[in-house]
This record gives C-alpha cells, structure tokens and sequence, in this order.
C-alpha cells in the first residue's frame, strides 16, 4: 500500500491545517498577555508559566512521539495530536482561572508533540525529491508562516471578537485537519518484533527538562544563588550526564545519538535550535511597544504583518536556492538576515515614529531571513534520516525548534523583567534583544562549521537510482 500511494495537494493542505493549530495556540497567546490577564485575574508570572508549557511539553515529549509514530503508525499519532489539540483549545474556551488555563497548555503542549515530528514523516514517506522538498516547503508555511499567520490573526481576534474565540478557531483547524488526511493510508518503520519503549530514558530527560525550566524561569525572581536555583543547575548537570551515558549503552533509546554523526542533520539540527531561541525577541518586541510604547494588540500585531508576508513569500524561494546551490548557501543568508532584523528592534533609543518604522523593517527581516532558511535545513535534516527513523529524528530536530523557542523566550523575559525591574523598559528591550542576536550569530557558525557545501544537491540522487532497477531503497519503500 505504502509504496504504490503518491501523496496528495489534500494531504499537504490537511497536514498543513494541523501544524497552523499548533501557531493558533502556541504563538497568539504572545499577543493577548494584557487581555488574559484581565479576563482571568491572574498574575503575569503565571500566565507566563502557562505560555511557556506549551513549548516546554511539547519539547520533552516530542521525540517520544516521533519514536511512537515509527513504530504504531505516523497518522495515528498525527490524530492523537489533533484530538489533543482540541481538547487543550477547549480547556481554554472555558477556562475561568488559571488551572484550566494550565492544564489546557500542558495537553496543547502534548498534542503539538505529536502532530510535528509524525507529519514530518509522513511528507517523507509519501513525497520523494523535488515533490518532498516541495511539500516540505508547505509544511514550512504551514510552520514559519503560521507563526507569523497567527500573531497577526491572534491580535486580531483578541481584539475584536475576544481571545477566547483563538481557540474556537484552533478546534475548527484542528476537525478539518482530520477530515483532509483520512484518505491517508498509515506509515510506519518496517516490523521489528514487539513494541519497545525507552521509558526510564523518557522519564531522565522530563526531570532535567523540568530543573533546566525551573532555573531559566524562576532563577530572576528566586535569585540565581538560592537554594532553589542552585539544586535546579546541579539536577540539570547531573541528569543531562546520566542521560548521555544510560541513552549511549541503550539498544533502544529516546534518543539514538548515532544519528548526530551525519553532520548535515547536526548542523541543522543545532542550527535549527539557536534559530528558534530568536523567537525571545517576538515576546520582547511585542511586550515593550505595548508596556514602553503605549500599543494595542491589534497594532502590535501590525507591526509584525511584514514578517508574515516576508516569510510566505521567501519558503518556496529558499526551496528554488535549496535545488539549485544546495542547502548551505540559503542556511546561512537565512540566518544571517534574520539575525540583522532582530538587531534593528534593540535600537529602542529612537523617537515613537522611527522606532515604529525600523520594527517593521525588522520583523519583515526576521521573516525574510526564516523563510530562505526553513526548506533547505528541514529538508538537510529529513533527507539524512534513515527511513526506519525518520520520525524520530525529525522528533528530535522539531524538539530542538521547540525547546530552543522556549528557553530563548524564557532566557529573553528574564532578562527583560530583570532589566525593567529598575525601572528602564527601553534598556531592559535592548539588553533582551541583544541576547537574542547572540543566538542568531551562533546558528550561523553551527551552519559554517557543520554543514557541509554538498548538503541538499546529492539528496536528490538516492531517489533517481532505483527507476532503472527493480529493486527499491529503503527510502523508496516509505
């Protein structure tokens, strides 16, 4: 069944919808703080923890997820991760105080886990060369581009219809998702004997993720020095020690670490992490024009909409640079480009109208740098994947989006509350925006020094060979 069944403009349009649900809830609660605050009554460190959970889960468990669609099945997991989202959005439509509010997080938090990495596998199983770089180039719209989709849409909905109505909205995505890609046919790795599962793995790095969260969050307000802060820095240590060693001796690991000697899929894959911390600079910018600068959330939003053009635009042209000079050379613009946009927004020294204008250049940078960068590094990751673990590297390279998003937003609040504390929220708006420069200058050395100027032109080839003979590639038979 798998090998004869092409994908289609419905599946990619059905995967597309599902990876926008996770956008609709992930980046629109950046938009609506002031509004949640005051509809629930809660406090800001509060709803600052339950925008981070999302992120946070999603992260901890997404490589298990991607491991678990290998083995039972990429669209069983793609629709648990769509009923997920559902329940989680509706946590929240309901939610009359904080503890439905978090609950629902933590299950959005869950259902994104699934829904990433197995998508990623089913394009790779169903689309081959030109055709998977093309629906790569979707799934990226439906990624990048929907981030930028729903900051806009998000404050536009706060707005004017109420923020609730944000989630209404990810419940409708969410069912038309399942309706697109039930004519899928299932995908999973070839048989291999009985179900097995890493859960002594699993539970190590949920613990180190849990301290390293505790002290990027709380270490502000607690004080890096405190008690709290201190057993937090030493259990994250201690548990990424163990969990190197345990997980290397493991014939069956969470994480197989062989998968980091391809230096193309490490490249993008760390990369692909520092890239992701730069999305401290969204919670930054869109804090300090409000707080420092008197915005609504609707023209917060505004301000963003070049992002959102820039980076629509830029997808399919980065898949064009990707086909013709391979991945590096759009890996390394991408970066770069972005990099200088996030730079522009720290100059919180200029008057309203001049500030106004250079955040916009630099959101439309920030998209346009994103856009070239998404196909080619999705696509060096997927391609260097063997077929009977695409799902968990792509688990573990979506882990790194999500976990690089989320303690680069924690990492850049801290510093701006930390900062603004004093009294300065313009300085406090540039301290925490050159810390997210420090990250973009980072993603581009990891792409120099790791990926290699091959990258992208010979993952073609593999799927050439096997028309003019009989027998089929491991990556065909996906």
């Amino acid at each position: 069944m798998e090998t004869s069944y092409k994908g289609t403009d419905k599946m990619i349009t059905g995967i597309v919808f599902g990876v926008i649900t996770f956008w609709l809830f992930a980046q629109a609660m950046v938009n609506v703080v002031p509004a949640v605050q005051k509809d629930l009554g809660i406090s800001s460190g509060t709803l600052n923890i339950a925008i981070s959970l999302t992120a946070l889960f999603s992260g901890m468990f997404i490589v298990a997820a991607g491991g678990l669609a290998d083995k039972i099945g990429r669209k069983k997991i793609t629709y648990l991760g769509l009923i997920l989202s559902v329940v989680g959005s509706l946590c929240l439509v309901i939610a009359q105080g904080s503890t439905l509010l978090i609950i629902g997080r933590i299950i959005q938090g869950l259902s994104a886990a699934c829904i990433m990495p197995a998508t990623i596998a089913l394009m790779k199983a169903y689309f081959e060369g030109k055709d998977r770089q093309r629906a790569l180039s979707f799934w990226s719209i439906g990624s990048w581009g929907g981030s930028g989709v729903c900051s806009f849409a998000g404050g536009a909905i706060a707005t004017y219809m109420g923020w609730r109505w944000i989630f209404i909205f990810s419940i409708v995505f969410a069912l038309l998702a399942m309706w697109l890609i039930k004519d899928t046919p299932e995908s999973k790795a070839e048989g291999t004997g009985k179900f097995k599962f890493d859960y002594s793995g699993l539970a190590i790095f949920i613990v180190t993720m849990l301290a390293l969260n505790v002290f990027i969050t709380f270490g502000g307000d607690l004080g890096w020095t405190s008690p709290t802060s201190i057993i937090a820095a030493i259990v994250t240590i201690v548990g990424a020690f163990v969990f190197f060693k345990v997980e290397k001796r493991k014939e069956i690991a969470l994480i197989d670490f062989s998968l980091f000697k391809n230096k193309p899929y490490a490249g993008a894959t760390y990369s692909n992490f520092l890239l992701n911390a730069v999305a401290g600079t969204l919670v930054v910018a869109n804090t300090y024009v409000q707080v420092g600068r008197g915005f609504t959330a609707f023209q917060s939003g505004m301000l963003s909409i070049g992002y959102l053009v820039a980076v629509l635009a830029m997808i399919r042209v980065g898949e064009k640079i990707l086909q013709k000079a391979g991945a590096k050379l759009p890996m390394i613009w991408g970066a770069i480009i972005t990099t200088v946009g996030v730079a522009l927004m720290g100059l919180t020294f200029l008057p309203d109208f001049a500030y106004t204008v250079v955040v916009f250049i630099g959101f439309a940078l920030f998209g346009l740098g994103l856009g070239v960068y998404a196909t080619p590094s999705t696509d060096t990751s997927v391609s260097n994947a063997p077929s009977n673990k695409v799902g968990e590297a792509a688990g573990i390279y979506k882990m790194a989006s999500s976990l690089g998003g989320a303690f680069g937003v924690a990492i850049s609040a801290t510093v701006y509350s930390s900062v603004a504390a004093n009294g300065n929220v313009a300085t406090a708006a540039s301290i925490g925006i050159i810390v997210n420069v420090v990250f973009g200058v980072l993603s581009i050395l990891s792409i120099m020094f790791m990926v290699p100027n091959s990258a992208g032109k010979t993952s073609e080839a593999p799927a050439k060979k096997p028309r003019r003979t009989p027998t089929p590639t491991p990556r065909e038979s996906h």
